[in-house]
């Protein structure tokens, strides 16, 4: 007669798994200054930590599992996070490649709702400057801003400041102004 011994299967989970739920949690509690959420079947929305907003088109809200869903979205938050910068474009640029090597679901992402306006005053500074005949690389040099940056400021590409944008004015004989929109 031949005895077949019959092993049990633990119920409980390997240690490599527990490992596994421990890191899951450990980054699933880690705090993020960005700010995911679903739109709807088609776009994931975040804002970033200076308050820009930007969308991502996604089909995250396809999948069936929330637990899926509130990972990923946490995992974009966490990207946001990491690759946060004044330079939207080159931001915007590292997002893309993190989203492709952490297989998030993503078609593509935007510039942010703030892109028109770095646009418009990028154009202002350009004409300004240009007005004056002045060369980008002069003004530069008097308001302490690196050339790479002053030509992404131009081109609507980095987000700037206050302070930046005064110290452009001072030389450009200009001065920084609200003015309300037109309706």
């Amino acid at each position: 007669m031949h005895h077949v011994n019959h092993l049990k299967v633990a119920a409980t989970p390997t240690i490599r798994h527990l490992n596994m739920d421990k890191n899951l949690k450990k980054f699933m509690d880690t705090p993020t200054k960005s700010r995911a959420q679903i739109l709807d079947n088609h776009h994931v929305e975040v804002q970033t930590p200076d308050g820009e907003i930007f969308t991502m088109i996604s089909d995250l809200a396809s999948y069936t599992s929330d637990e899926y869903r509130n990972y990923v979205l946490h995992l974009i938050e966490f990207i946001f996070d990491r690759n946060f910068s004044d330079d939207k474009e080159q931001m915007a640029n590292r997002i893309r490649c993190a989203f492709l090597r952490n297989a998030v679901p993503s078609l593509g992402i935007d510039y942010g709702n703030r892109q028109d306006e770095r646009v418009r005053i990028g154009r202002r500074i350009r004409e300004l400057r240009e007005a004056k005949k002045m060369e980008a690389r002069d003004l530069a040099l008097l308001t302490g801003i690196d050339a790479a940056n002053l030509s992404r400021i131009e081109q609507g590409k980095y987000s700037t400041g206050i302070d930046i944008l005064s110290r452009i004015a001072i030389v450009l004989n200009a001065h920084l102004d609200l003015i309300p929109n037109d309706k």
